[in-house]
């Protein structure tokens, strides 16, 4: 088999901190990898993680964009024994139902059950809603007074109970919903504290479940139930609403508190969120691409041979595309570390790309959207009331500011 190929990559040993971030951008070792190439091998935790020799690490947009995007040559379903390919084993029970792991036909079927879901018409339904969240945070943020972490009272609620609101999780279970996922996502934890936590989790899934078989309601699971009964099984229920919380109770609270740190460091650029509702959306998506809360989707494992930026990927090897480093790349736009509102980041990768594309992608905008203007219209003055070197970030799978104090 020909292949127009470079000559066959170095192995690259990368930083320990290379995935690391500072705050709103990529960790400079993240620059240093990619001086190598936009696609390079490297050695170290993921590569042993993975147990391969070495793992591929796409860094340049072009190039994520083309893996993320080829669902025929690459695959996220993982491999859990010795067989030659994911694919020839059974998708594990207790990630049934997760999107993010399937392969068509079997994420075809689901997905096209699921974005029914996700309409403009249902999202505007949740606008009353989440306007009344966001409005009883800031509420909150008001009455704590300046030196309130906004962190904590206003994108970590926001952005749980914004999604509570979408799947249906009655209002007085909230609270020690949204505690246990965020515990279960908190690495500095350890397995056994997080295992135990995600058992009660389950627990309370299928509890709501079968309520919900027994009488729907108008919330995300009741109306999979009502409109496709025994098409999806209670497995895969569970599996789909783990997804959603893990993956958006902490990327959306983690966009909220980056993008409000962000816009404090651009003052003269939140005025074009009052500009008009097209420049509202701009700024969102540029907030998205400049941040890239979610550094990297799951690995990509190609199934065969297969020709990525001149590099020839060998069936059975691993790629992770990072996000982060895809949006800040030249090839994407022009003056990628800077941010900019009034450029079009509509190209952007912050969702993903292909048939992988975050599936509550629109929601996540308009909820964006909605909290960042009702925030800069409540405080005007709003301001960071610590140094910005004091801000640090949750041990977490996904990238969250920890505490964010401010004053007004």
């Amino acid at each position: 088999m020909d292949h127009d190929i470079d000559e066959v990559a170095p192995i690259v040993q990368p930083t320990a901190n290379y995935m690391l971030r500072t705050l709103c951008d990529p960790h400079e070792d993240m620059f240093t990898l990619r001086a190598h190439g936009p696609l390079v091998r490297i050695v170290g935790s993921a590569s042993t993680q993975l147990r391969t020799d070495y793992v591929w690490q796409a860094l340049g947009y072009d190039v994520v964009r083309q893996i993320l995007g080829d669902h025929e040559n690459f695959t996220t379903r993982p491999r859990w024994s010795s067989a030659e390919s994911p694919l020839d084993e059974p998708i594990p029970q207790d990630l049934v139902g997760q999107l993010s792991v399937y392969d068509p036909p079997e994420h075809t079927r689901l997905r096209g059950i699921l974005t029914p879901e996700f309409t403009a018409r249902r999202i505007r339904r949740l606008e009353p809603a989440m306007q009344e969240l966001i409005d009883d945070r800031l509420d909150a943020l008001e009455v704590e007074g300046p030196g309130a972490d906004i962190q904590a009272l206003f994108a970590d609620p926001v952005g749980g109970g914004a999604l509570c609101e979408l799947l249906g999780i009655p209002r007085d279970d909230r609270t020690e919903f949204i505690r246990r996922v965020r515990q279960n996502v908190a690495l500095s934890r350890g397995f056994k504290a997080r295992a135990a936590d995600s058992a009660a989790f389950n627990r309370y899934l299928d509890g709501l479940i079968t309520r919900q078989r027994k009488d729907p309601d108008e919330g995300f699971i009741g109306m999979i139930v009502r409109e496709h009964g025994d098409e999806v099984t209670d497995a895969e229920l569970r599996g789909v609403f783990t997804a959603l919380i893990l993956g958006g109770v902490e990327t959306v609270a983690g966009m909220i508190g980056f993008g409000i740190l962000a816009l404090l460091e651009h003052p003269d650029q939140r005025k074009v969120l009052f500009a008009g509702r097209e420049e509202a959306d701009r700024v969102v998506a540029e907030l998205l691409r400049y941040l890239s809360p979610v550094q990297q989707p799951n690995p990509r494992m190609a199934v065969k041979d297969v020709v990525v930026g001149g590099q020839l990927i060998r069936a059975g090897e691993y790629v992770l595309c990072s996000i982060l480093m895809a949006n800040r790349d030249e090839a994407l736009t022009k003056n990628a570390n800077v941010l900019d509102v009034n450029r079009d980041s509509g190209s952007h990768v912050g969702f993903g790309h292909g048939i992988h594309y975050c599936i509550g992608a629109a929601v996540a905008r308009t909820l964006l959207r909605m909290a960042y203007q009702t925030l800069w219209l409540r405080f005007p003055d709003l301001r960071l009331a610590v140094p910005r070197e004091e801000i640090k970030l949750r041990n977490a799978f996904i990238d969250c500011p920890d505490q964010l104090p401010v004053a007004w």
